[in-house]
């Protein structure tokens, strides 16, 4: 390898915006990194998840931030995971024959050391190239100056404050430095690689050969493939479960156990919108779904991790409602702010940090959670403190049940009687009763039971509309609900009641696009400006109901048309624009891939037995 000097112009990624679609992500369990298939690192906030951003060009290609690695000249890339890992590789095809991989990964298990790093190894397979390296990063999400000065063994960028980035690599790559970032070009023949490496909170540059990175790039990816082998699926779709899967773990913050929704904020749902979240905390509700399908799996860990976390947050006596979401560490103070001086991803803005949505009461979130643990308590103890935790869960929601909330989706308008919030404080008080008899446990099971009974007649009278045969979104009005999907999936209703098939009709007529395996969530107003793309979670509900019912044909079919809406990874964003089939809203969203998982298993359990004769 040489290195030239001189910047080769043309060589970087450039100034725009990729597809949402167009990312991969790598993670350590406390945080993760996006990389692009322009070789760029976009999106890694450290130490954890919910941390500002050092690499940020996501949000703001001019003053975000990057790392990028790419070969200089006109080129093709593409993606993959190493098997059975979260180990990314990018390979460039540049005019002229030559071939440049760059392996990226972040170090878990043994390799991983006290603070978070990215790995990158460049390597010429074919052919002779020149590499460009850019690196810029910045430092709380832009708003502090970053200084970069060279070492010996590589870079070290430091803000005005207490932050810090080391970034190792090989001596003699000659560094072009002005202010916040560093360019420099390498020279490769076939067979010829290098490593760079990043460490967070670093004071130090080392030497590459002290990082150690071949070995940790071993033991991480026999890491993550000793992780895989625990699944227990055997149908028809085991590439897209490992994937969805391995995209849960690595939204998993294995500190507390807490499980982010996504790994980013304010990726816009709609283009140049202003629907945009931050996503990087863990919402009750998702990790639920989450904790639900990956023990379903087999994965008991993480269903572990999750409970010890959501005890820690239920550490309250002051009566009031469950916040439907904390920060990793149980954080309760979420404050929403906007980041004014990011454009955010194609201008969509604002950029929001923390979330509003923290204070609604959502009544749903109780059926969530004892519907997970309903399932985890089959093949697990369920101890004293945590039955003390449920049990003052389900008392809660049969003294409150008959109050308005903000439900699912979060509008920002006044609480109303929604109908999904309804049957999953139902499930609450189905499952408490459940629990409590089949393990012996103390509570007030009949009073349960008649508050069960009164909150499941008053659906049926005043959620259904008799005359055109379907549930609504909320008491007295007529639109629809996506969530109402759920109505059979948790036994609200019987899977062949005429009022779940009827429904189901109304739901796809109502809210379907012109893809008909992607629907809407709503069309109702929602106090919010501005539209948005067709709900990735709600197509699979409606391919999981289609199951139920009995046409497991279709819903297959459908399944099969949603697997394709994937991204080259197998990634899936919150929702997708049916008429572009772009990604849209943060990512990689845990929702989405937890409904993909209960659609496998789903289709999986019922079998040719209960498949409709052809």
């Amino acid at each position: 390898m040489t290195a030239p000097g001189p910047v080769l112009p043309g060589a970087g990624p450039g100034t725009g915006y990729l597809p949402i679609g167009d990312y991969g992500i790598i993670g350590d369990l406390h945080t993760a990194a996006l990389v692009g298939r322009n070789g760029s690192i976009d999106w890694w906030c450290a130490p954890r998840f919910d941390a500002p951003s050092i690499f940020g060009a996501l949000l703001d290609a001019a003053r975000g931030g990057r790392w990028s690695v790419v070969p200089f000249g006109a080129r093709t890339s593409e993606q993959r995971y190493l098997p059975a890992t979260n180990v990314l590789v990018t390979t460039f095809h540049v005019d002229g024959g030559g071939v440049v991989g760059l392996t990226d990964f972040m170090p878990v298990g043994s390799a991983r050391g006290r603070a978070a790093e990215i790995h990158r190894r460049v390597t010429c397979a074919r052919g002779s190239v020149q590499v460009q390296i850019e690196f810029a990063p910045r430092f709380d999400y832009g708003r502090r100056a970053t200084t970069i000065a060279p070492r010996a063994c590589g870079l070290l960028a430091t803000d005005a404050e207490a932050d810090a980035v080391a970034l190792s690599a090989p001596v003699g790559l000659e560094w072009d430095v002005s202010g916040d970032r560093a360019l420099a070009v390498a020279s490769l023949q076939a067979g010829q690689s290098f490593w760079l490496v990043l460490r967070h909170d670093a004071d130090e540059v080392r030497r590459i050969g002290r990082c150690g990175s071949a070995w940790k790039l071993d033991v991480t990816a026999r890491w993550w493939d000793d992780w895989l082998a625990q699944i227990r699926y055997e149908g028809p779709y085991r590439t897209e479960v490992e994937r969805s899967a391995l995209a849960l773990k690595l939204l998993c913050y294995k500190p507390s156990g807490a499980i982010v929704a996504a790994a980013t904020t304010s990726l816009p749902e709609t283009q140049g919108g202003g629907r945009n979240w931050d996503y990087r905390y863990a919402w009750l509700r998702d990790a639920a779904f989450v904790t639900y399908a990956l023990d379903r799996l087999g994965f008991d860990a993480e269903a572990d991790g999750f409970l010890r976390f959501f005890k820690r947050v239920c550490r309250r006596s002051d009566g009031r409602h469950l916040q439907i979401m904390y920060g990793l560490g149980g954080e309760r103070d979420l404050p929403e702010r906007s980041l004014d001086h990011l454009e955010g991803y194609r201008g969509a803005r604002p950029v929001r940090i923390g979330n509003g949505a923290a204070g609604q009461f959502q009544l749903d979130v109780y059926g969530d959670l004892l519907e997970t643990v309903a399932v985890w308590h089959r093949h697990h103890r369920v101890t004293e403190g945590l039955w003390k935790v449920l049990r003052d869960l389900v008392d809660w929601t049969a003294a409150h049940w008959r109050e308005p909330d903000f439900s699912i989706w979060e509008n920002r308008q006044e609480p109303k009687h929604y109908v999904f919030s309804k049957v999953m404080a139902w499930v609450a008080l189905d499952r408490g009763v459940r629990i409590a008899s089949q393990r012996s446990l103390p509570g007030d099971i009949q009073r349960w039971q008649r508050e069960a009974d009164a909150l499941r007649a008053e659906v049926l009278e005043r959620g259904f509309d008799a005359t055109r045969q379907t549930f609504v979104q909320a008491y007295g009005e007529p639109q629809l609900d996506a969530a109402l999907l759920v109505i059979p999936q948790v036994g609200f209703l019987p899977r062949r009641d005429p009022r779940v098939r009827s429904t189901l009709a109304a739901v796809r007529r109502e809210l379907g696009s012109a893809c008909e395996e992607l629907i809407y969530r709503y069309r109702a107003p929602d106090g919010l400006a501005g539209t948005e793309g067709a709900f990735v979670v709600c197509s699979f509900w409606l391919v999981q109901d289609l199951a139920l019912v009995g046409e497991v044909a279709e819903a297959e079919r459908l399944f099969r048309n949603l697997l394709h809406r994937s991204n080259h990874l197998g990634l899936l964003a919150e929702q997708i624009d049916p008429a572009t089939g772009e990604h849209l809203g943060n990512v990689p969203q845990a929702l989405s891939h937890a409904a993909l998982l209960n659609c496998a298993m789903i289709l999986e359990r019922l079998g040719p037995l209960e498949r409709p004769a052809h």
